[in-house]
């Protein structure tokens, strides 16, 4: 030091005595402008770096110890007066014997000795000043600064924290080779604090571990891997955008970094897919730099390979930016690990941890291209867990994976194992899980490499186990989704599958309980026509309806009411319109089987409800080709009659009323003839008369309506004695409960009037005709109204024996309550032509 400065610094002690003397005081006041003094004659005079350099030298103890004053003014003032010292003086390192143990003290302790919050971060930040300015100086007194860190780090002012991490970035790269032998001592109190709820103070946390594990021993890593991955979920992007950027400096820096690939290489690319565009872009080049700088120290292992690195995959994926070869090559050599920690993690209870294990698999399927093959079967169990989630975004990134995992990996390898699943699946539970897999896995699938596949698929999807064992709505839903990518992808090659894809169909479409997936399904017809260059469906079933009542019928002998064949059979039939008129010798076998009287009731009646409904226009669907009326009489005696016998039990009879509801709309459908009907009038009548005796309604309505149809067919070709057996059983449905069946059964009579020909001698059977005109004027009597028009069918008989008529109405005038229908009756008998009949109706 020059002698000039060293008698300026002692001019100005001897100025400062008393002031030192007064810190002694009791009185905080006095302690507090002897600080103020002494602040303003040293630090405030702007002296030469010298003079401060003794200066501080003469005041270090006084203002130490000022540190522990009562006064929060007082241990202000000496600390700032401290920092501007050490700012000052060319040797501040001279102090750090006096200044270290101190800052112990107040800092380090077990107890907070410094209780203001704002003086704790005025010692911190003097500490990092101290060690900018001492540098390497300050190696020996690491003890120190790690036990005031420990406590610093979790003091409960955040900015103190913040501070804190900063200071122990900058004192791991100030002190690399010392601070590794201490480094392990920081990991509690950071992971402590990595959760604390500001966000600035987690993004320093993550800073500084990122410092402590660079230049620490590497144990620290497998402590701080965890806690540092949660915080890829955080909700601040900033906390996200740390994490990136500390694992892509241990990627490239950390001397140890080949030995925890597996741990670091997720950590980075789970940022890939972060939502922040900025942390995504982050990511994406430091990626890059790491798979080139791991290029460049293995570029002897990898030559061969780098030769083609302008040279991508057939089929690769369109849009997407293929990754360098170092980054390829790190992750095929690391998947091995990399799958089951991604199976591990999907069966966590957190949904965010499932979304980015679902997203990192996509991104490791994308680099590790055809080398995903090896890991196949762990993946394919990530992907069926991933698919069986609840949730949408873990759903549709494991479709994602899965696509690209079709890609890649050759189909005879991945439908070896993924074909077996599907007729096999993991999970009763979630048995489509393996077909949403198989559907992805499709639509990735290039056309070439999938063709000479496609009956393989085709008739795994058709086998019964597949397509008829399951009828959840999911189940179904991936079934036609497998379907779909098949046609999408192989269009007209599925030409030679087509009935397979069809059965498929067909099936959903009977079994779905959901309009939305029936309606796909029938999309899925017409597409399977579209790729055909087919007009219509009608076309397509055209094609494939005799092998598909073939499929049917292999199996009829065993249908019951739960037999998803039933279900088949209705959309076939009615989805195919006039076509299944083509195929009627084919047809009717397989219904005479399935409805014998034997057979279970409930597809019995199924069936028949079916057929009532082709039946009433058999013109556009049984009878297009005229090819069922030349079998309906058969159809009638052999199949439909049977049904119709009386057996005991409500169940039976609600099959007669379906086998009835069918013969009416065989009468009424025109797909009869009469001669047809006339020849088989023997043993049609007896089942219909008795019928009219059922407890059903609606099987006496069918009844009387089926009667009137058949009247109405057979016109004036019934014998007398056939027709006064049906009038008396018609006449007993007049007093039914039922206002439609009465009103039926007289419709009926009035037909059975229009029957009557010149064979019927009213005289011989004028019992006959009394009985009939005494009941049905004993009705036109009823108190309804539109009861008593309809009876007026009576006018009909006027014309068969009028002088009865007359007779039977006159006695029954003064009974009833208003004569006024029986006097239309007699005024039109009075005013008719003197003839015992009307012409015979045509």
């Amino acid at each position: 030091m020059a002698a000039g400065d060293e008698h300026a610094a002692s001019e100005v002690l001897s100025g400062l005595a008393r002031h030192l003397n007064c810190l002694n005081e009791d009185n905080k006041a006095t302690r507090k402008r002897a600080l103020e003094a002494i602040k303003r004659a040293t630090i405030d005079q702007g002296l030469s770096s010298g003079i401060q350099q003794e200066l501080l030298s003469a005041l270090l103890k006084p203002l130490l110890k000022c540190l522990s004053d009562p006064m929060e003014r007082c241990r202000e003032t000496a600390l700032t007066t401290l920092t501007e010292f050490i700012r000052c003086v060319p040797k501040p390192e001279e102090s750090l014997p006096y200044l270290m143990p101190c800052l112990v003290r107040r800092l380090g302790t077990k107890e907070i000795s410094e209780p203001a919050e704002e003086l704790r971060l005025s010692a911190v930040e003097m500490l990092a000043l101290t060690l900018e300015v001492c540098g390497r100086h300050l190696a020996p007194y690491l003890d120190e600064m790690m036990i005031i860190l420990q406590k610093t780090i979790v003091d409960p002012f955040p900015d103190v924290r913040r501070e804190s991490c900063r200071f122990t970035v900058a004192l791991a790269k100030c002190l690399p080779d010392h601070f590794h032998m201490q480094a392990e001592c920081l990991v509690k109190p950071l992971m402590q604090t990595i959760t604390h709820n500001r966000s600035r103070v987690r993004v320093s946390v993550i800073e500084a571990t990122g410092a402590v594990v660079q230049h620490g021993s590497g144990k620290e890593l497998d402590t701080v891997l965890c806690p540092l991955t949660q915080k890829l979920f955080d909700d601040s992007p900033q906390v996200r955008k740390a994490v990136t950027a500390v694992a892509g400096d241990w990627l490239l820096h950390l001397r140890d970094r080949y030995s925890y690939f597996p741990k670091l290489i997720p950590l980075l690319l789970s940022s890939l897919s972060d939502e922040s565009p900025e942390i995504s872009l982050l990511a994406a080049s430091l990626w890059k730099q790491v798979g080139a700088q791991w290029e460049k120290e293995n570029e002897e292992n990898i030559k061969d390979k780098m030769d083609f690195l302008f040279t991508p995959p057939p089929f690769y994926p369109p849009g997407v930016e293929r990754p360098g070869l170092g980054c390829r090559e790190l992750v095929v050599r690391n998947l091995c690990m990399l799958v089951p920690a991604i199976t591990n993690d999907m069966s966590d209870w957190l949904l965010p941890t499932k979304v980015k294990s679902c997203q990192l698999l996509r991104v490791l399927l994308l680099h590790s291209e055809d080398h995903s093959t090896y890991q196949l079967q762990p993946i394919l169990a990530v992907l069926y867990r991933a698919c069986a989630d609840t949730d949408r975004d873990v759903v549709s990134n494991c479709l994602a994976a899965a696509k690209l995992l079709g890609t890649f990996v050759p189909p005879d390898v991945f439908l070896k194992l993924l074909l077996d699943h599907v007729k096999s699946p993991y999970s009763p539970s979630q048995p489509w899980t393996p077909l949403m897999v198989l559907a992805a896995m499709l639509g990735g699938c290039p056309r070439p490499l999938l063709q000479p596949h496609l009956e393989e698929i085709a008739n795994t999807l058709a086998e019964p186990e597949v397509c008829q064992e399951y009828q959840q709505v999911v189940y179904l839903g991936q079934l036609f989704a497998c379907v779909e990518a098949l046609l999408r992808q192989c269009e007209s090659d599925c030409r030679s599958v087509s009935l397979q894809l069809l059965q498929v169909l067909v099936t959903v479409q009977s079994l779905s309980t959901e309009p939305d997936v029936s309606q796909k399904a029938l999309e899925g017809v017409q597409l399977l026509c579209q790729v055909q260059g087919l007009a219509s469906e009608m076309e397509l079933y055209r094609r494939h309806m005799g092998e598909l009542l073939g499929w049917l019928s292999a199996s009829v002998n065993a249908w019951t009411s739960y037999s998803p064949q039933r279900l088949q059979l209705h959309i076939i039939v009615t989805q195919s319109g006039p076509v299944i008129g083509e195929f009627v010798s084919q047809l009717l076998p397989l219904l005479h089987c399935c409805l014998q009287p034997d057979r279970d009731p409930e597809m019995r009646m199924s069936i028949f409800s079916l057929l009532a409904k082709l039946l009433l226009d058999a013109s556009n669907t049984l009878d297009s080709q005229g090819c069922f009326r030349q079998e309906s009489g058969k159809f009638l005696c052999n199949t439909l009659l049977p049904n119709l016998v009386w057996q005991a039990g409500r169940v039976n009879a609600a099959v007669r009323t379906s086998a009835l509801s069918c013969l009416l709309a065989l009468l009424h459908g025109g797909a009869i003839t009469p001669a047809e009907v006339m020849g088989l009038k023997e043993r049609l009548l007896p089942p219909l008369l008795s019928s009219l005796g059922e407890d059903s309604r609606m099987s006496k309505l069918f009844a009387c309506r089926s009667l009137f149809t058949l009247l109405k067919l057979t016109g004036t070709g019934l014998h007398p004695e056939a027709l006064n057996k049906i009038y008396p059983e018609l006449l007993k449905r007049l007093d039914d409960s039922s206002e439609e069946v009465r009103g039926a059964a007289l419709q009926a009579i009035g037909m059975w009037f229009s029957s009557l020909t010149d064979d019927y001698d009213p005289d011989i059977c004028a019992p006959h005709l009394k009985l009939l005109f005494q009941q049905l004027l004993l009705h036109l009597d009823d108190p309804e109204s539109s009861m008593q028009d309809r009876v007026l069918v009576l006018k009909k008989g006027s014309s068969v024996h009028p002088t009865l008529l007359q007779g039977e109405v006159e006695a029954a005038r003064n009974k009833h309550r208003s004569p006024r229908y029986c006097d239309q009756l007699l005024h039109l008998l009075n005013s008719a032509p003197t003839t015992t009949r009307a012409e015979p109706p045509q």
